[in-house]
C-alpha cells in the first residue's frame, strides 16, 4: 500500500489528494456539501502543506481555529464578508481582526500522525454523501479537529459570557 504525504495509508480511491479532488468535484453537485468547502480546503492544506503556498497556511490555520471556536455558520458569514471586502469595487483591505485572537501557525509542522485524514472518508455509490450530509459534515469536522490537535492548537475557547449573579 502507498502512503500519503501526511503519513496516512492510501484508501480505496488512492491517497488524500485523490479524495480531496473528489470532494471538490462533488461539492459542485451538492450545495449542502459545499458549505464545508472552506473547512475542507484549510484542513487539507494544513495536513498537506506542500500542496499550496506557504504564505497562506497562517491564515488557513487561523480560519480552522475560528471554525472550531465559532462553528460553520460563523465561518460562512466571515468568508462572505471577506469575499465582499475583496470585491474590486469595495477597495477595502482584508480585515485581520476576526482572526487576531487565534494562535499563529507553529514554526514546526507535524510530520503526519493525524487521527483522521481525507483518505479515511467513506466513498459509497459514487458519493462522499451517500449516507447523508450530516454524516459527511461530522466527518469533515473530525478531520478539521484532528488537524488542529496534531498542530497543537489550543482547545476550543469558551464563548459564553459570564452571567451576573442572581439577586436573592
Amino acid at each position: 500500500m502507498s502512503h500519503c504525504d501526511c503519513g496516512a495509508t492510501a484508501g480505496p480511491l488512492g491517497v488524500c489528494a485523490d479524495y480531496y479532488h473528489g470532494v471538490l468535484s462533488e461539492e459542485q453537485r451538492h450545495p449542502r456539501m459545499y458549505r464545508w468547502h472552506a473547512v475542507v480546503v484549510c484542513a487539507y492544506l494544513l495536513q498537506h502543506p506542500s500542496g499550496g503556498p506557504d504564505a497562506y497556511l497562517e491564515g488557513q490555520y487561523r480560519l480552522l481555529q475560528f471554525y472550531a471556536d465559532k462553528g460553520l455558520d460563523a465561518l460562512t458569514r466571515l468568508q462572505a464578508h471577506r469575499v465582499a471586502r475583496n470585491n474590486h469595487r469595495a477597495r477595502a483591505a482584508a480585515d485581520p481582526r476576526p482572526l487576531a485572537p487565534y494562535a499563529p501557525l507553529p514554526a514546526t509542522r507535524p510530520a503526519g500522525g493525524f487521527r483522521a485524514t481525507f483518505s479515511d472518508l467513506p466513498f459509497h455509490d459514487g458519493s462522499f454523501v451517500a449516507d447523508g450530509h450530516a454524516a459527511y459534515g461530522h466527518r469533515i469536522d473530525t478531520i478539521a479537529r484532528a488537524t488542529l490537535e496534531t498542530y497543537g492548537s489550543p482547545p476550543r475557547r469558551e464563548t459564553t459570557k459570564a452571567r451576573p449573579p442572581k439577586r436573592g
